[in-house]
């Protein structure tokens, strides 16, 4: 290692200890020097948790994007009439809750917005977008031009944030050595391979919304929204639009933004306990309920999660014109199937090759049916 380029690198991590910014340009070049491992650990470690500490700028977080998706992502081009959607979270919430922003992908899905979804394993949650989904037949190892035909015939795919095949450098190498939030969890999370127009996106504290839709907005997001769910009985926040007490958004449409509150009473959604939509304990678990849950049967609190997030992607979409209309829809898409329906063209599409996530699926179903039968007949 270049013993000035240390030196250089370690004045800059210097600065932000002491509360001075970087511009975008110094911090691409040093994302560059972090992604291309061209620092020792300790550093690439102190300038990560540094940039926490000091709270990133909307130009911070938009350069370590930049160096990601020109070093280390493999770009994609879906061939589709009109635009591209992605829904995630930053993680790093205190609150974990059922996988809503997979079953609001699949319901919005369902509902003809065409969804380009890029997720990752658990680090700091307990059971990622990557893990669940992989649980219900969904291939998550495979190269980003099954993923792209999976957008284009399906209508939603899911690009895995730490496979080689969608980031083939340094992404996943430093992903899974840590286990604090960062700047990776915007910057990463945003690097899409297929590079969408338009978001749905949480964040896991408030002082986040307006920077992070400064990003999207900075970075070629056309409309998007930020959101911080709260729980109203612990005050307590979540990455999610919730059902447990006000949501705080930012909402973008080009250069035009405004900030304000969703309250699940206003959108036809009565508030529930953060139990009710509580990660539940198990990756077994999470995936029976996730599937119980886009069929339609029970656990109503999670319907109603998914439900309020999936409507704003439709609203945001533009496939009507209010998130409370976006709730119906949604609502009717699971009640008539066409959410499962989605669920099961997806997981055959975007598949190894070998129709095992259609059996996988299939097969859970089936547990799920004779469970729900065994119960019935007591």
């Amino acid at each position: 290692m270049d013993a000035e380029a240390i030196k250089e690198f370690g004045a800059k991590v210097q600065m932000l200890i002491e509360g001075r910014s970087l511009t975008r340009q110094e911090t691409y070049e040093m994302f560059r020097e972090v992604l291309l491992n061209r620092q020792p650990d300790l550093q690439q470690g102190a300038f990560l948790a540094a940039l926490v500490g000091k709270g990133e700028t909307a130009e911070e977080i938009a350069g370590a994007w930049e160096a990601i998706d020109e070093l280390d992502t493999a770009h994609t081009s879906p061939a589709l009439t009109g635009d591209l959607f992605e829904n995630s979270g930053t993680g790093m919430d205190r609150l974990k809750t059922f996988n809503v922003s997979s079953a609001a992908a699949v319901v919005a899905a369902s509902c003809g917005v065409k969804m380009a979804r890029h997720g990752a394993r658990a680090l700091t949650s307990r059971c990622g977008t990557v893990d669940i989904l992989e649980a219900i037949g969904v291939a998550v190892e495979c190269d980003v031009s099954i993923v792209q035909k999976s957008i284009e015939k399906a209508g939603i795919g899911l690009f895995n944030g730490m496979s080689p095949k969608v980031h083939p450098g340094a992404l996943g190498r430093i992903l899974s050595q840590i286990r604090f939030g960062s700047t990776l969890n915007i910057a990463a999370s945003l690097a899409n391979p297929a590079r969408p127009a338009y978001g749905l996106r949480g964040v896991y504290h408030e002082r986040l919304l307006k920077t992070a839709g400064e990003v999207m907005r900075n970075i070629g997001y056309v409309r998007g929204m930020v959101a911080h769910g709260k729980d109203e009985a612990s005050g307590l926040g979540m990455d999610e639009i919730s059902p447990c007490g006000e949501t705080l958004v930012h909402e973008f449409f080009s250069a035009e933004c405004r900030e304000y509150v969703i309250r699940p009473e206003e959108l036809g959604i009565k508030r529930i306990p953060f139990e009710q939509i509580a990660f539940s304990g198990s990756l077994e678990a999470e995936s029976a309920r996730f599937l119980e849950v886009l069929s339609g049967k029970g656990h109503q609190g999670c319907i109603d999660f998914t439900c309020l997030n999936a409507g704003a992607i439709l609203y945001l979409s533009g496939k009507c014109d209010t998130p409370a209309e976006g709730v119906e829809i949604s609502r009717d898409a699971i009640n008539s199937g066409k959410a499962l329906a989605k669920l099961r063209q997806w997981v055959s599409i975007q598949d190894a090759g070998n129709g095992e996530g259609t059996k996988r699926l299939e097969a859970k179903l089936e547990g799920i049916r004779e469970l729900s039968a065994s119960v019935k007949s007591r």
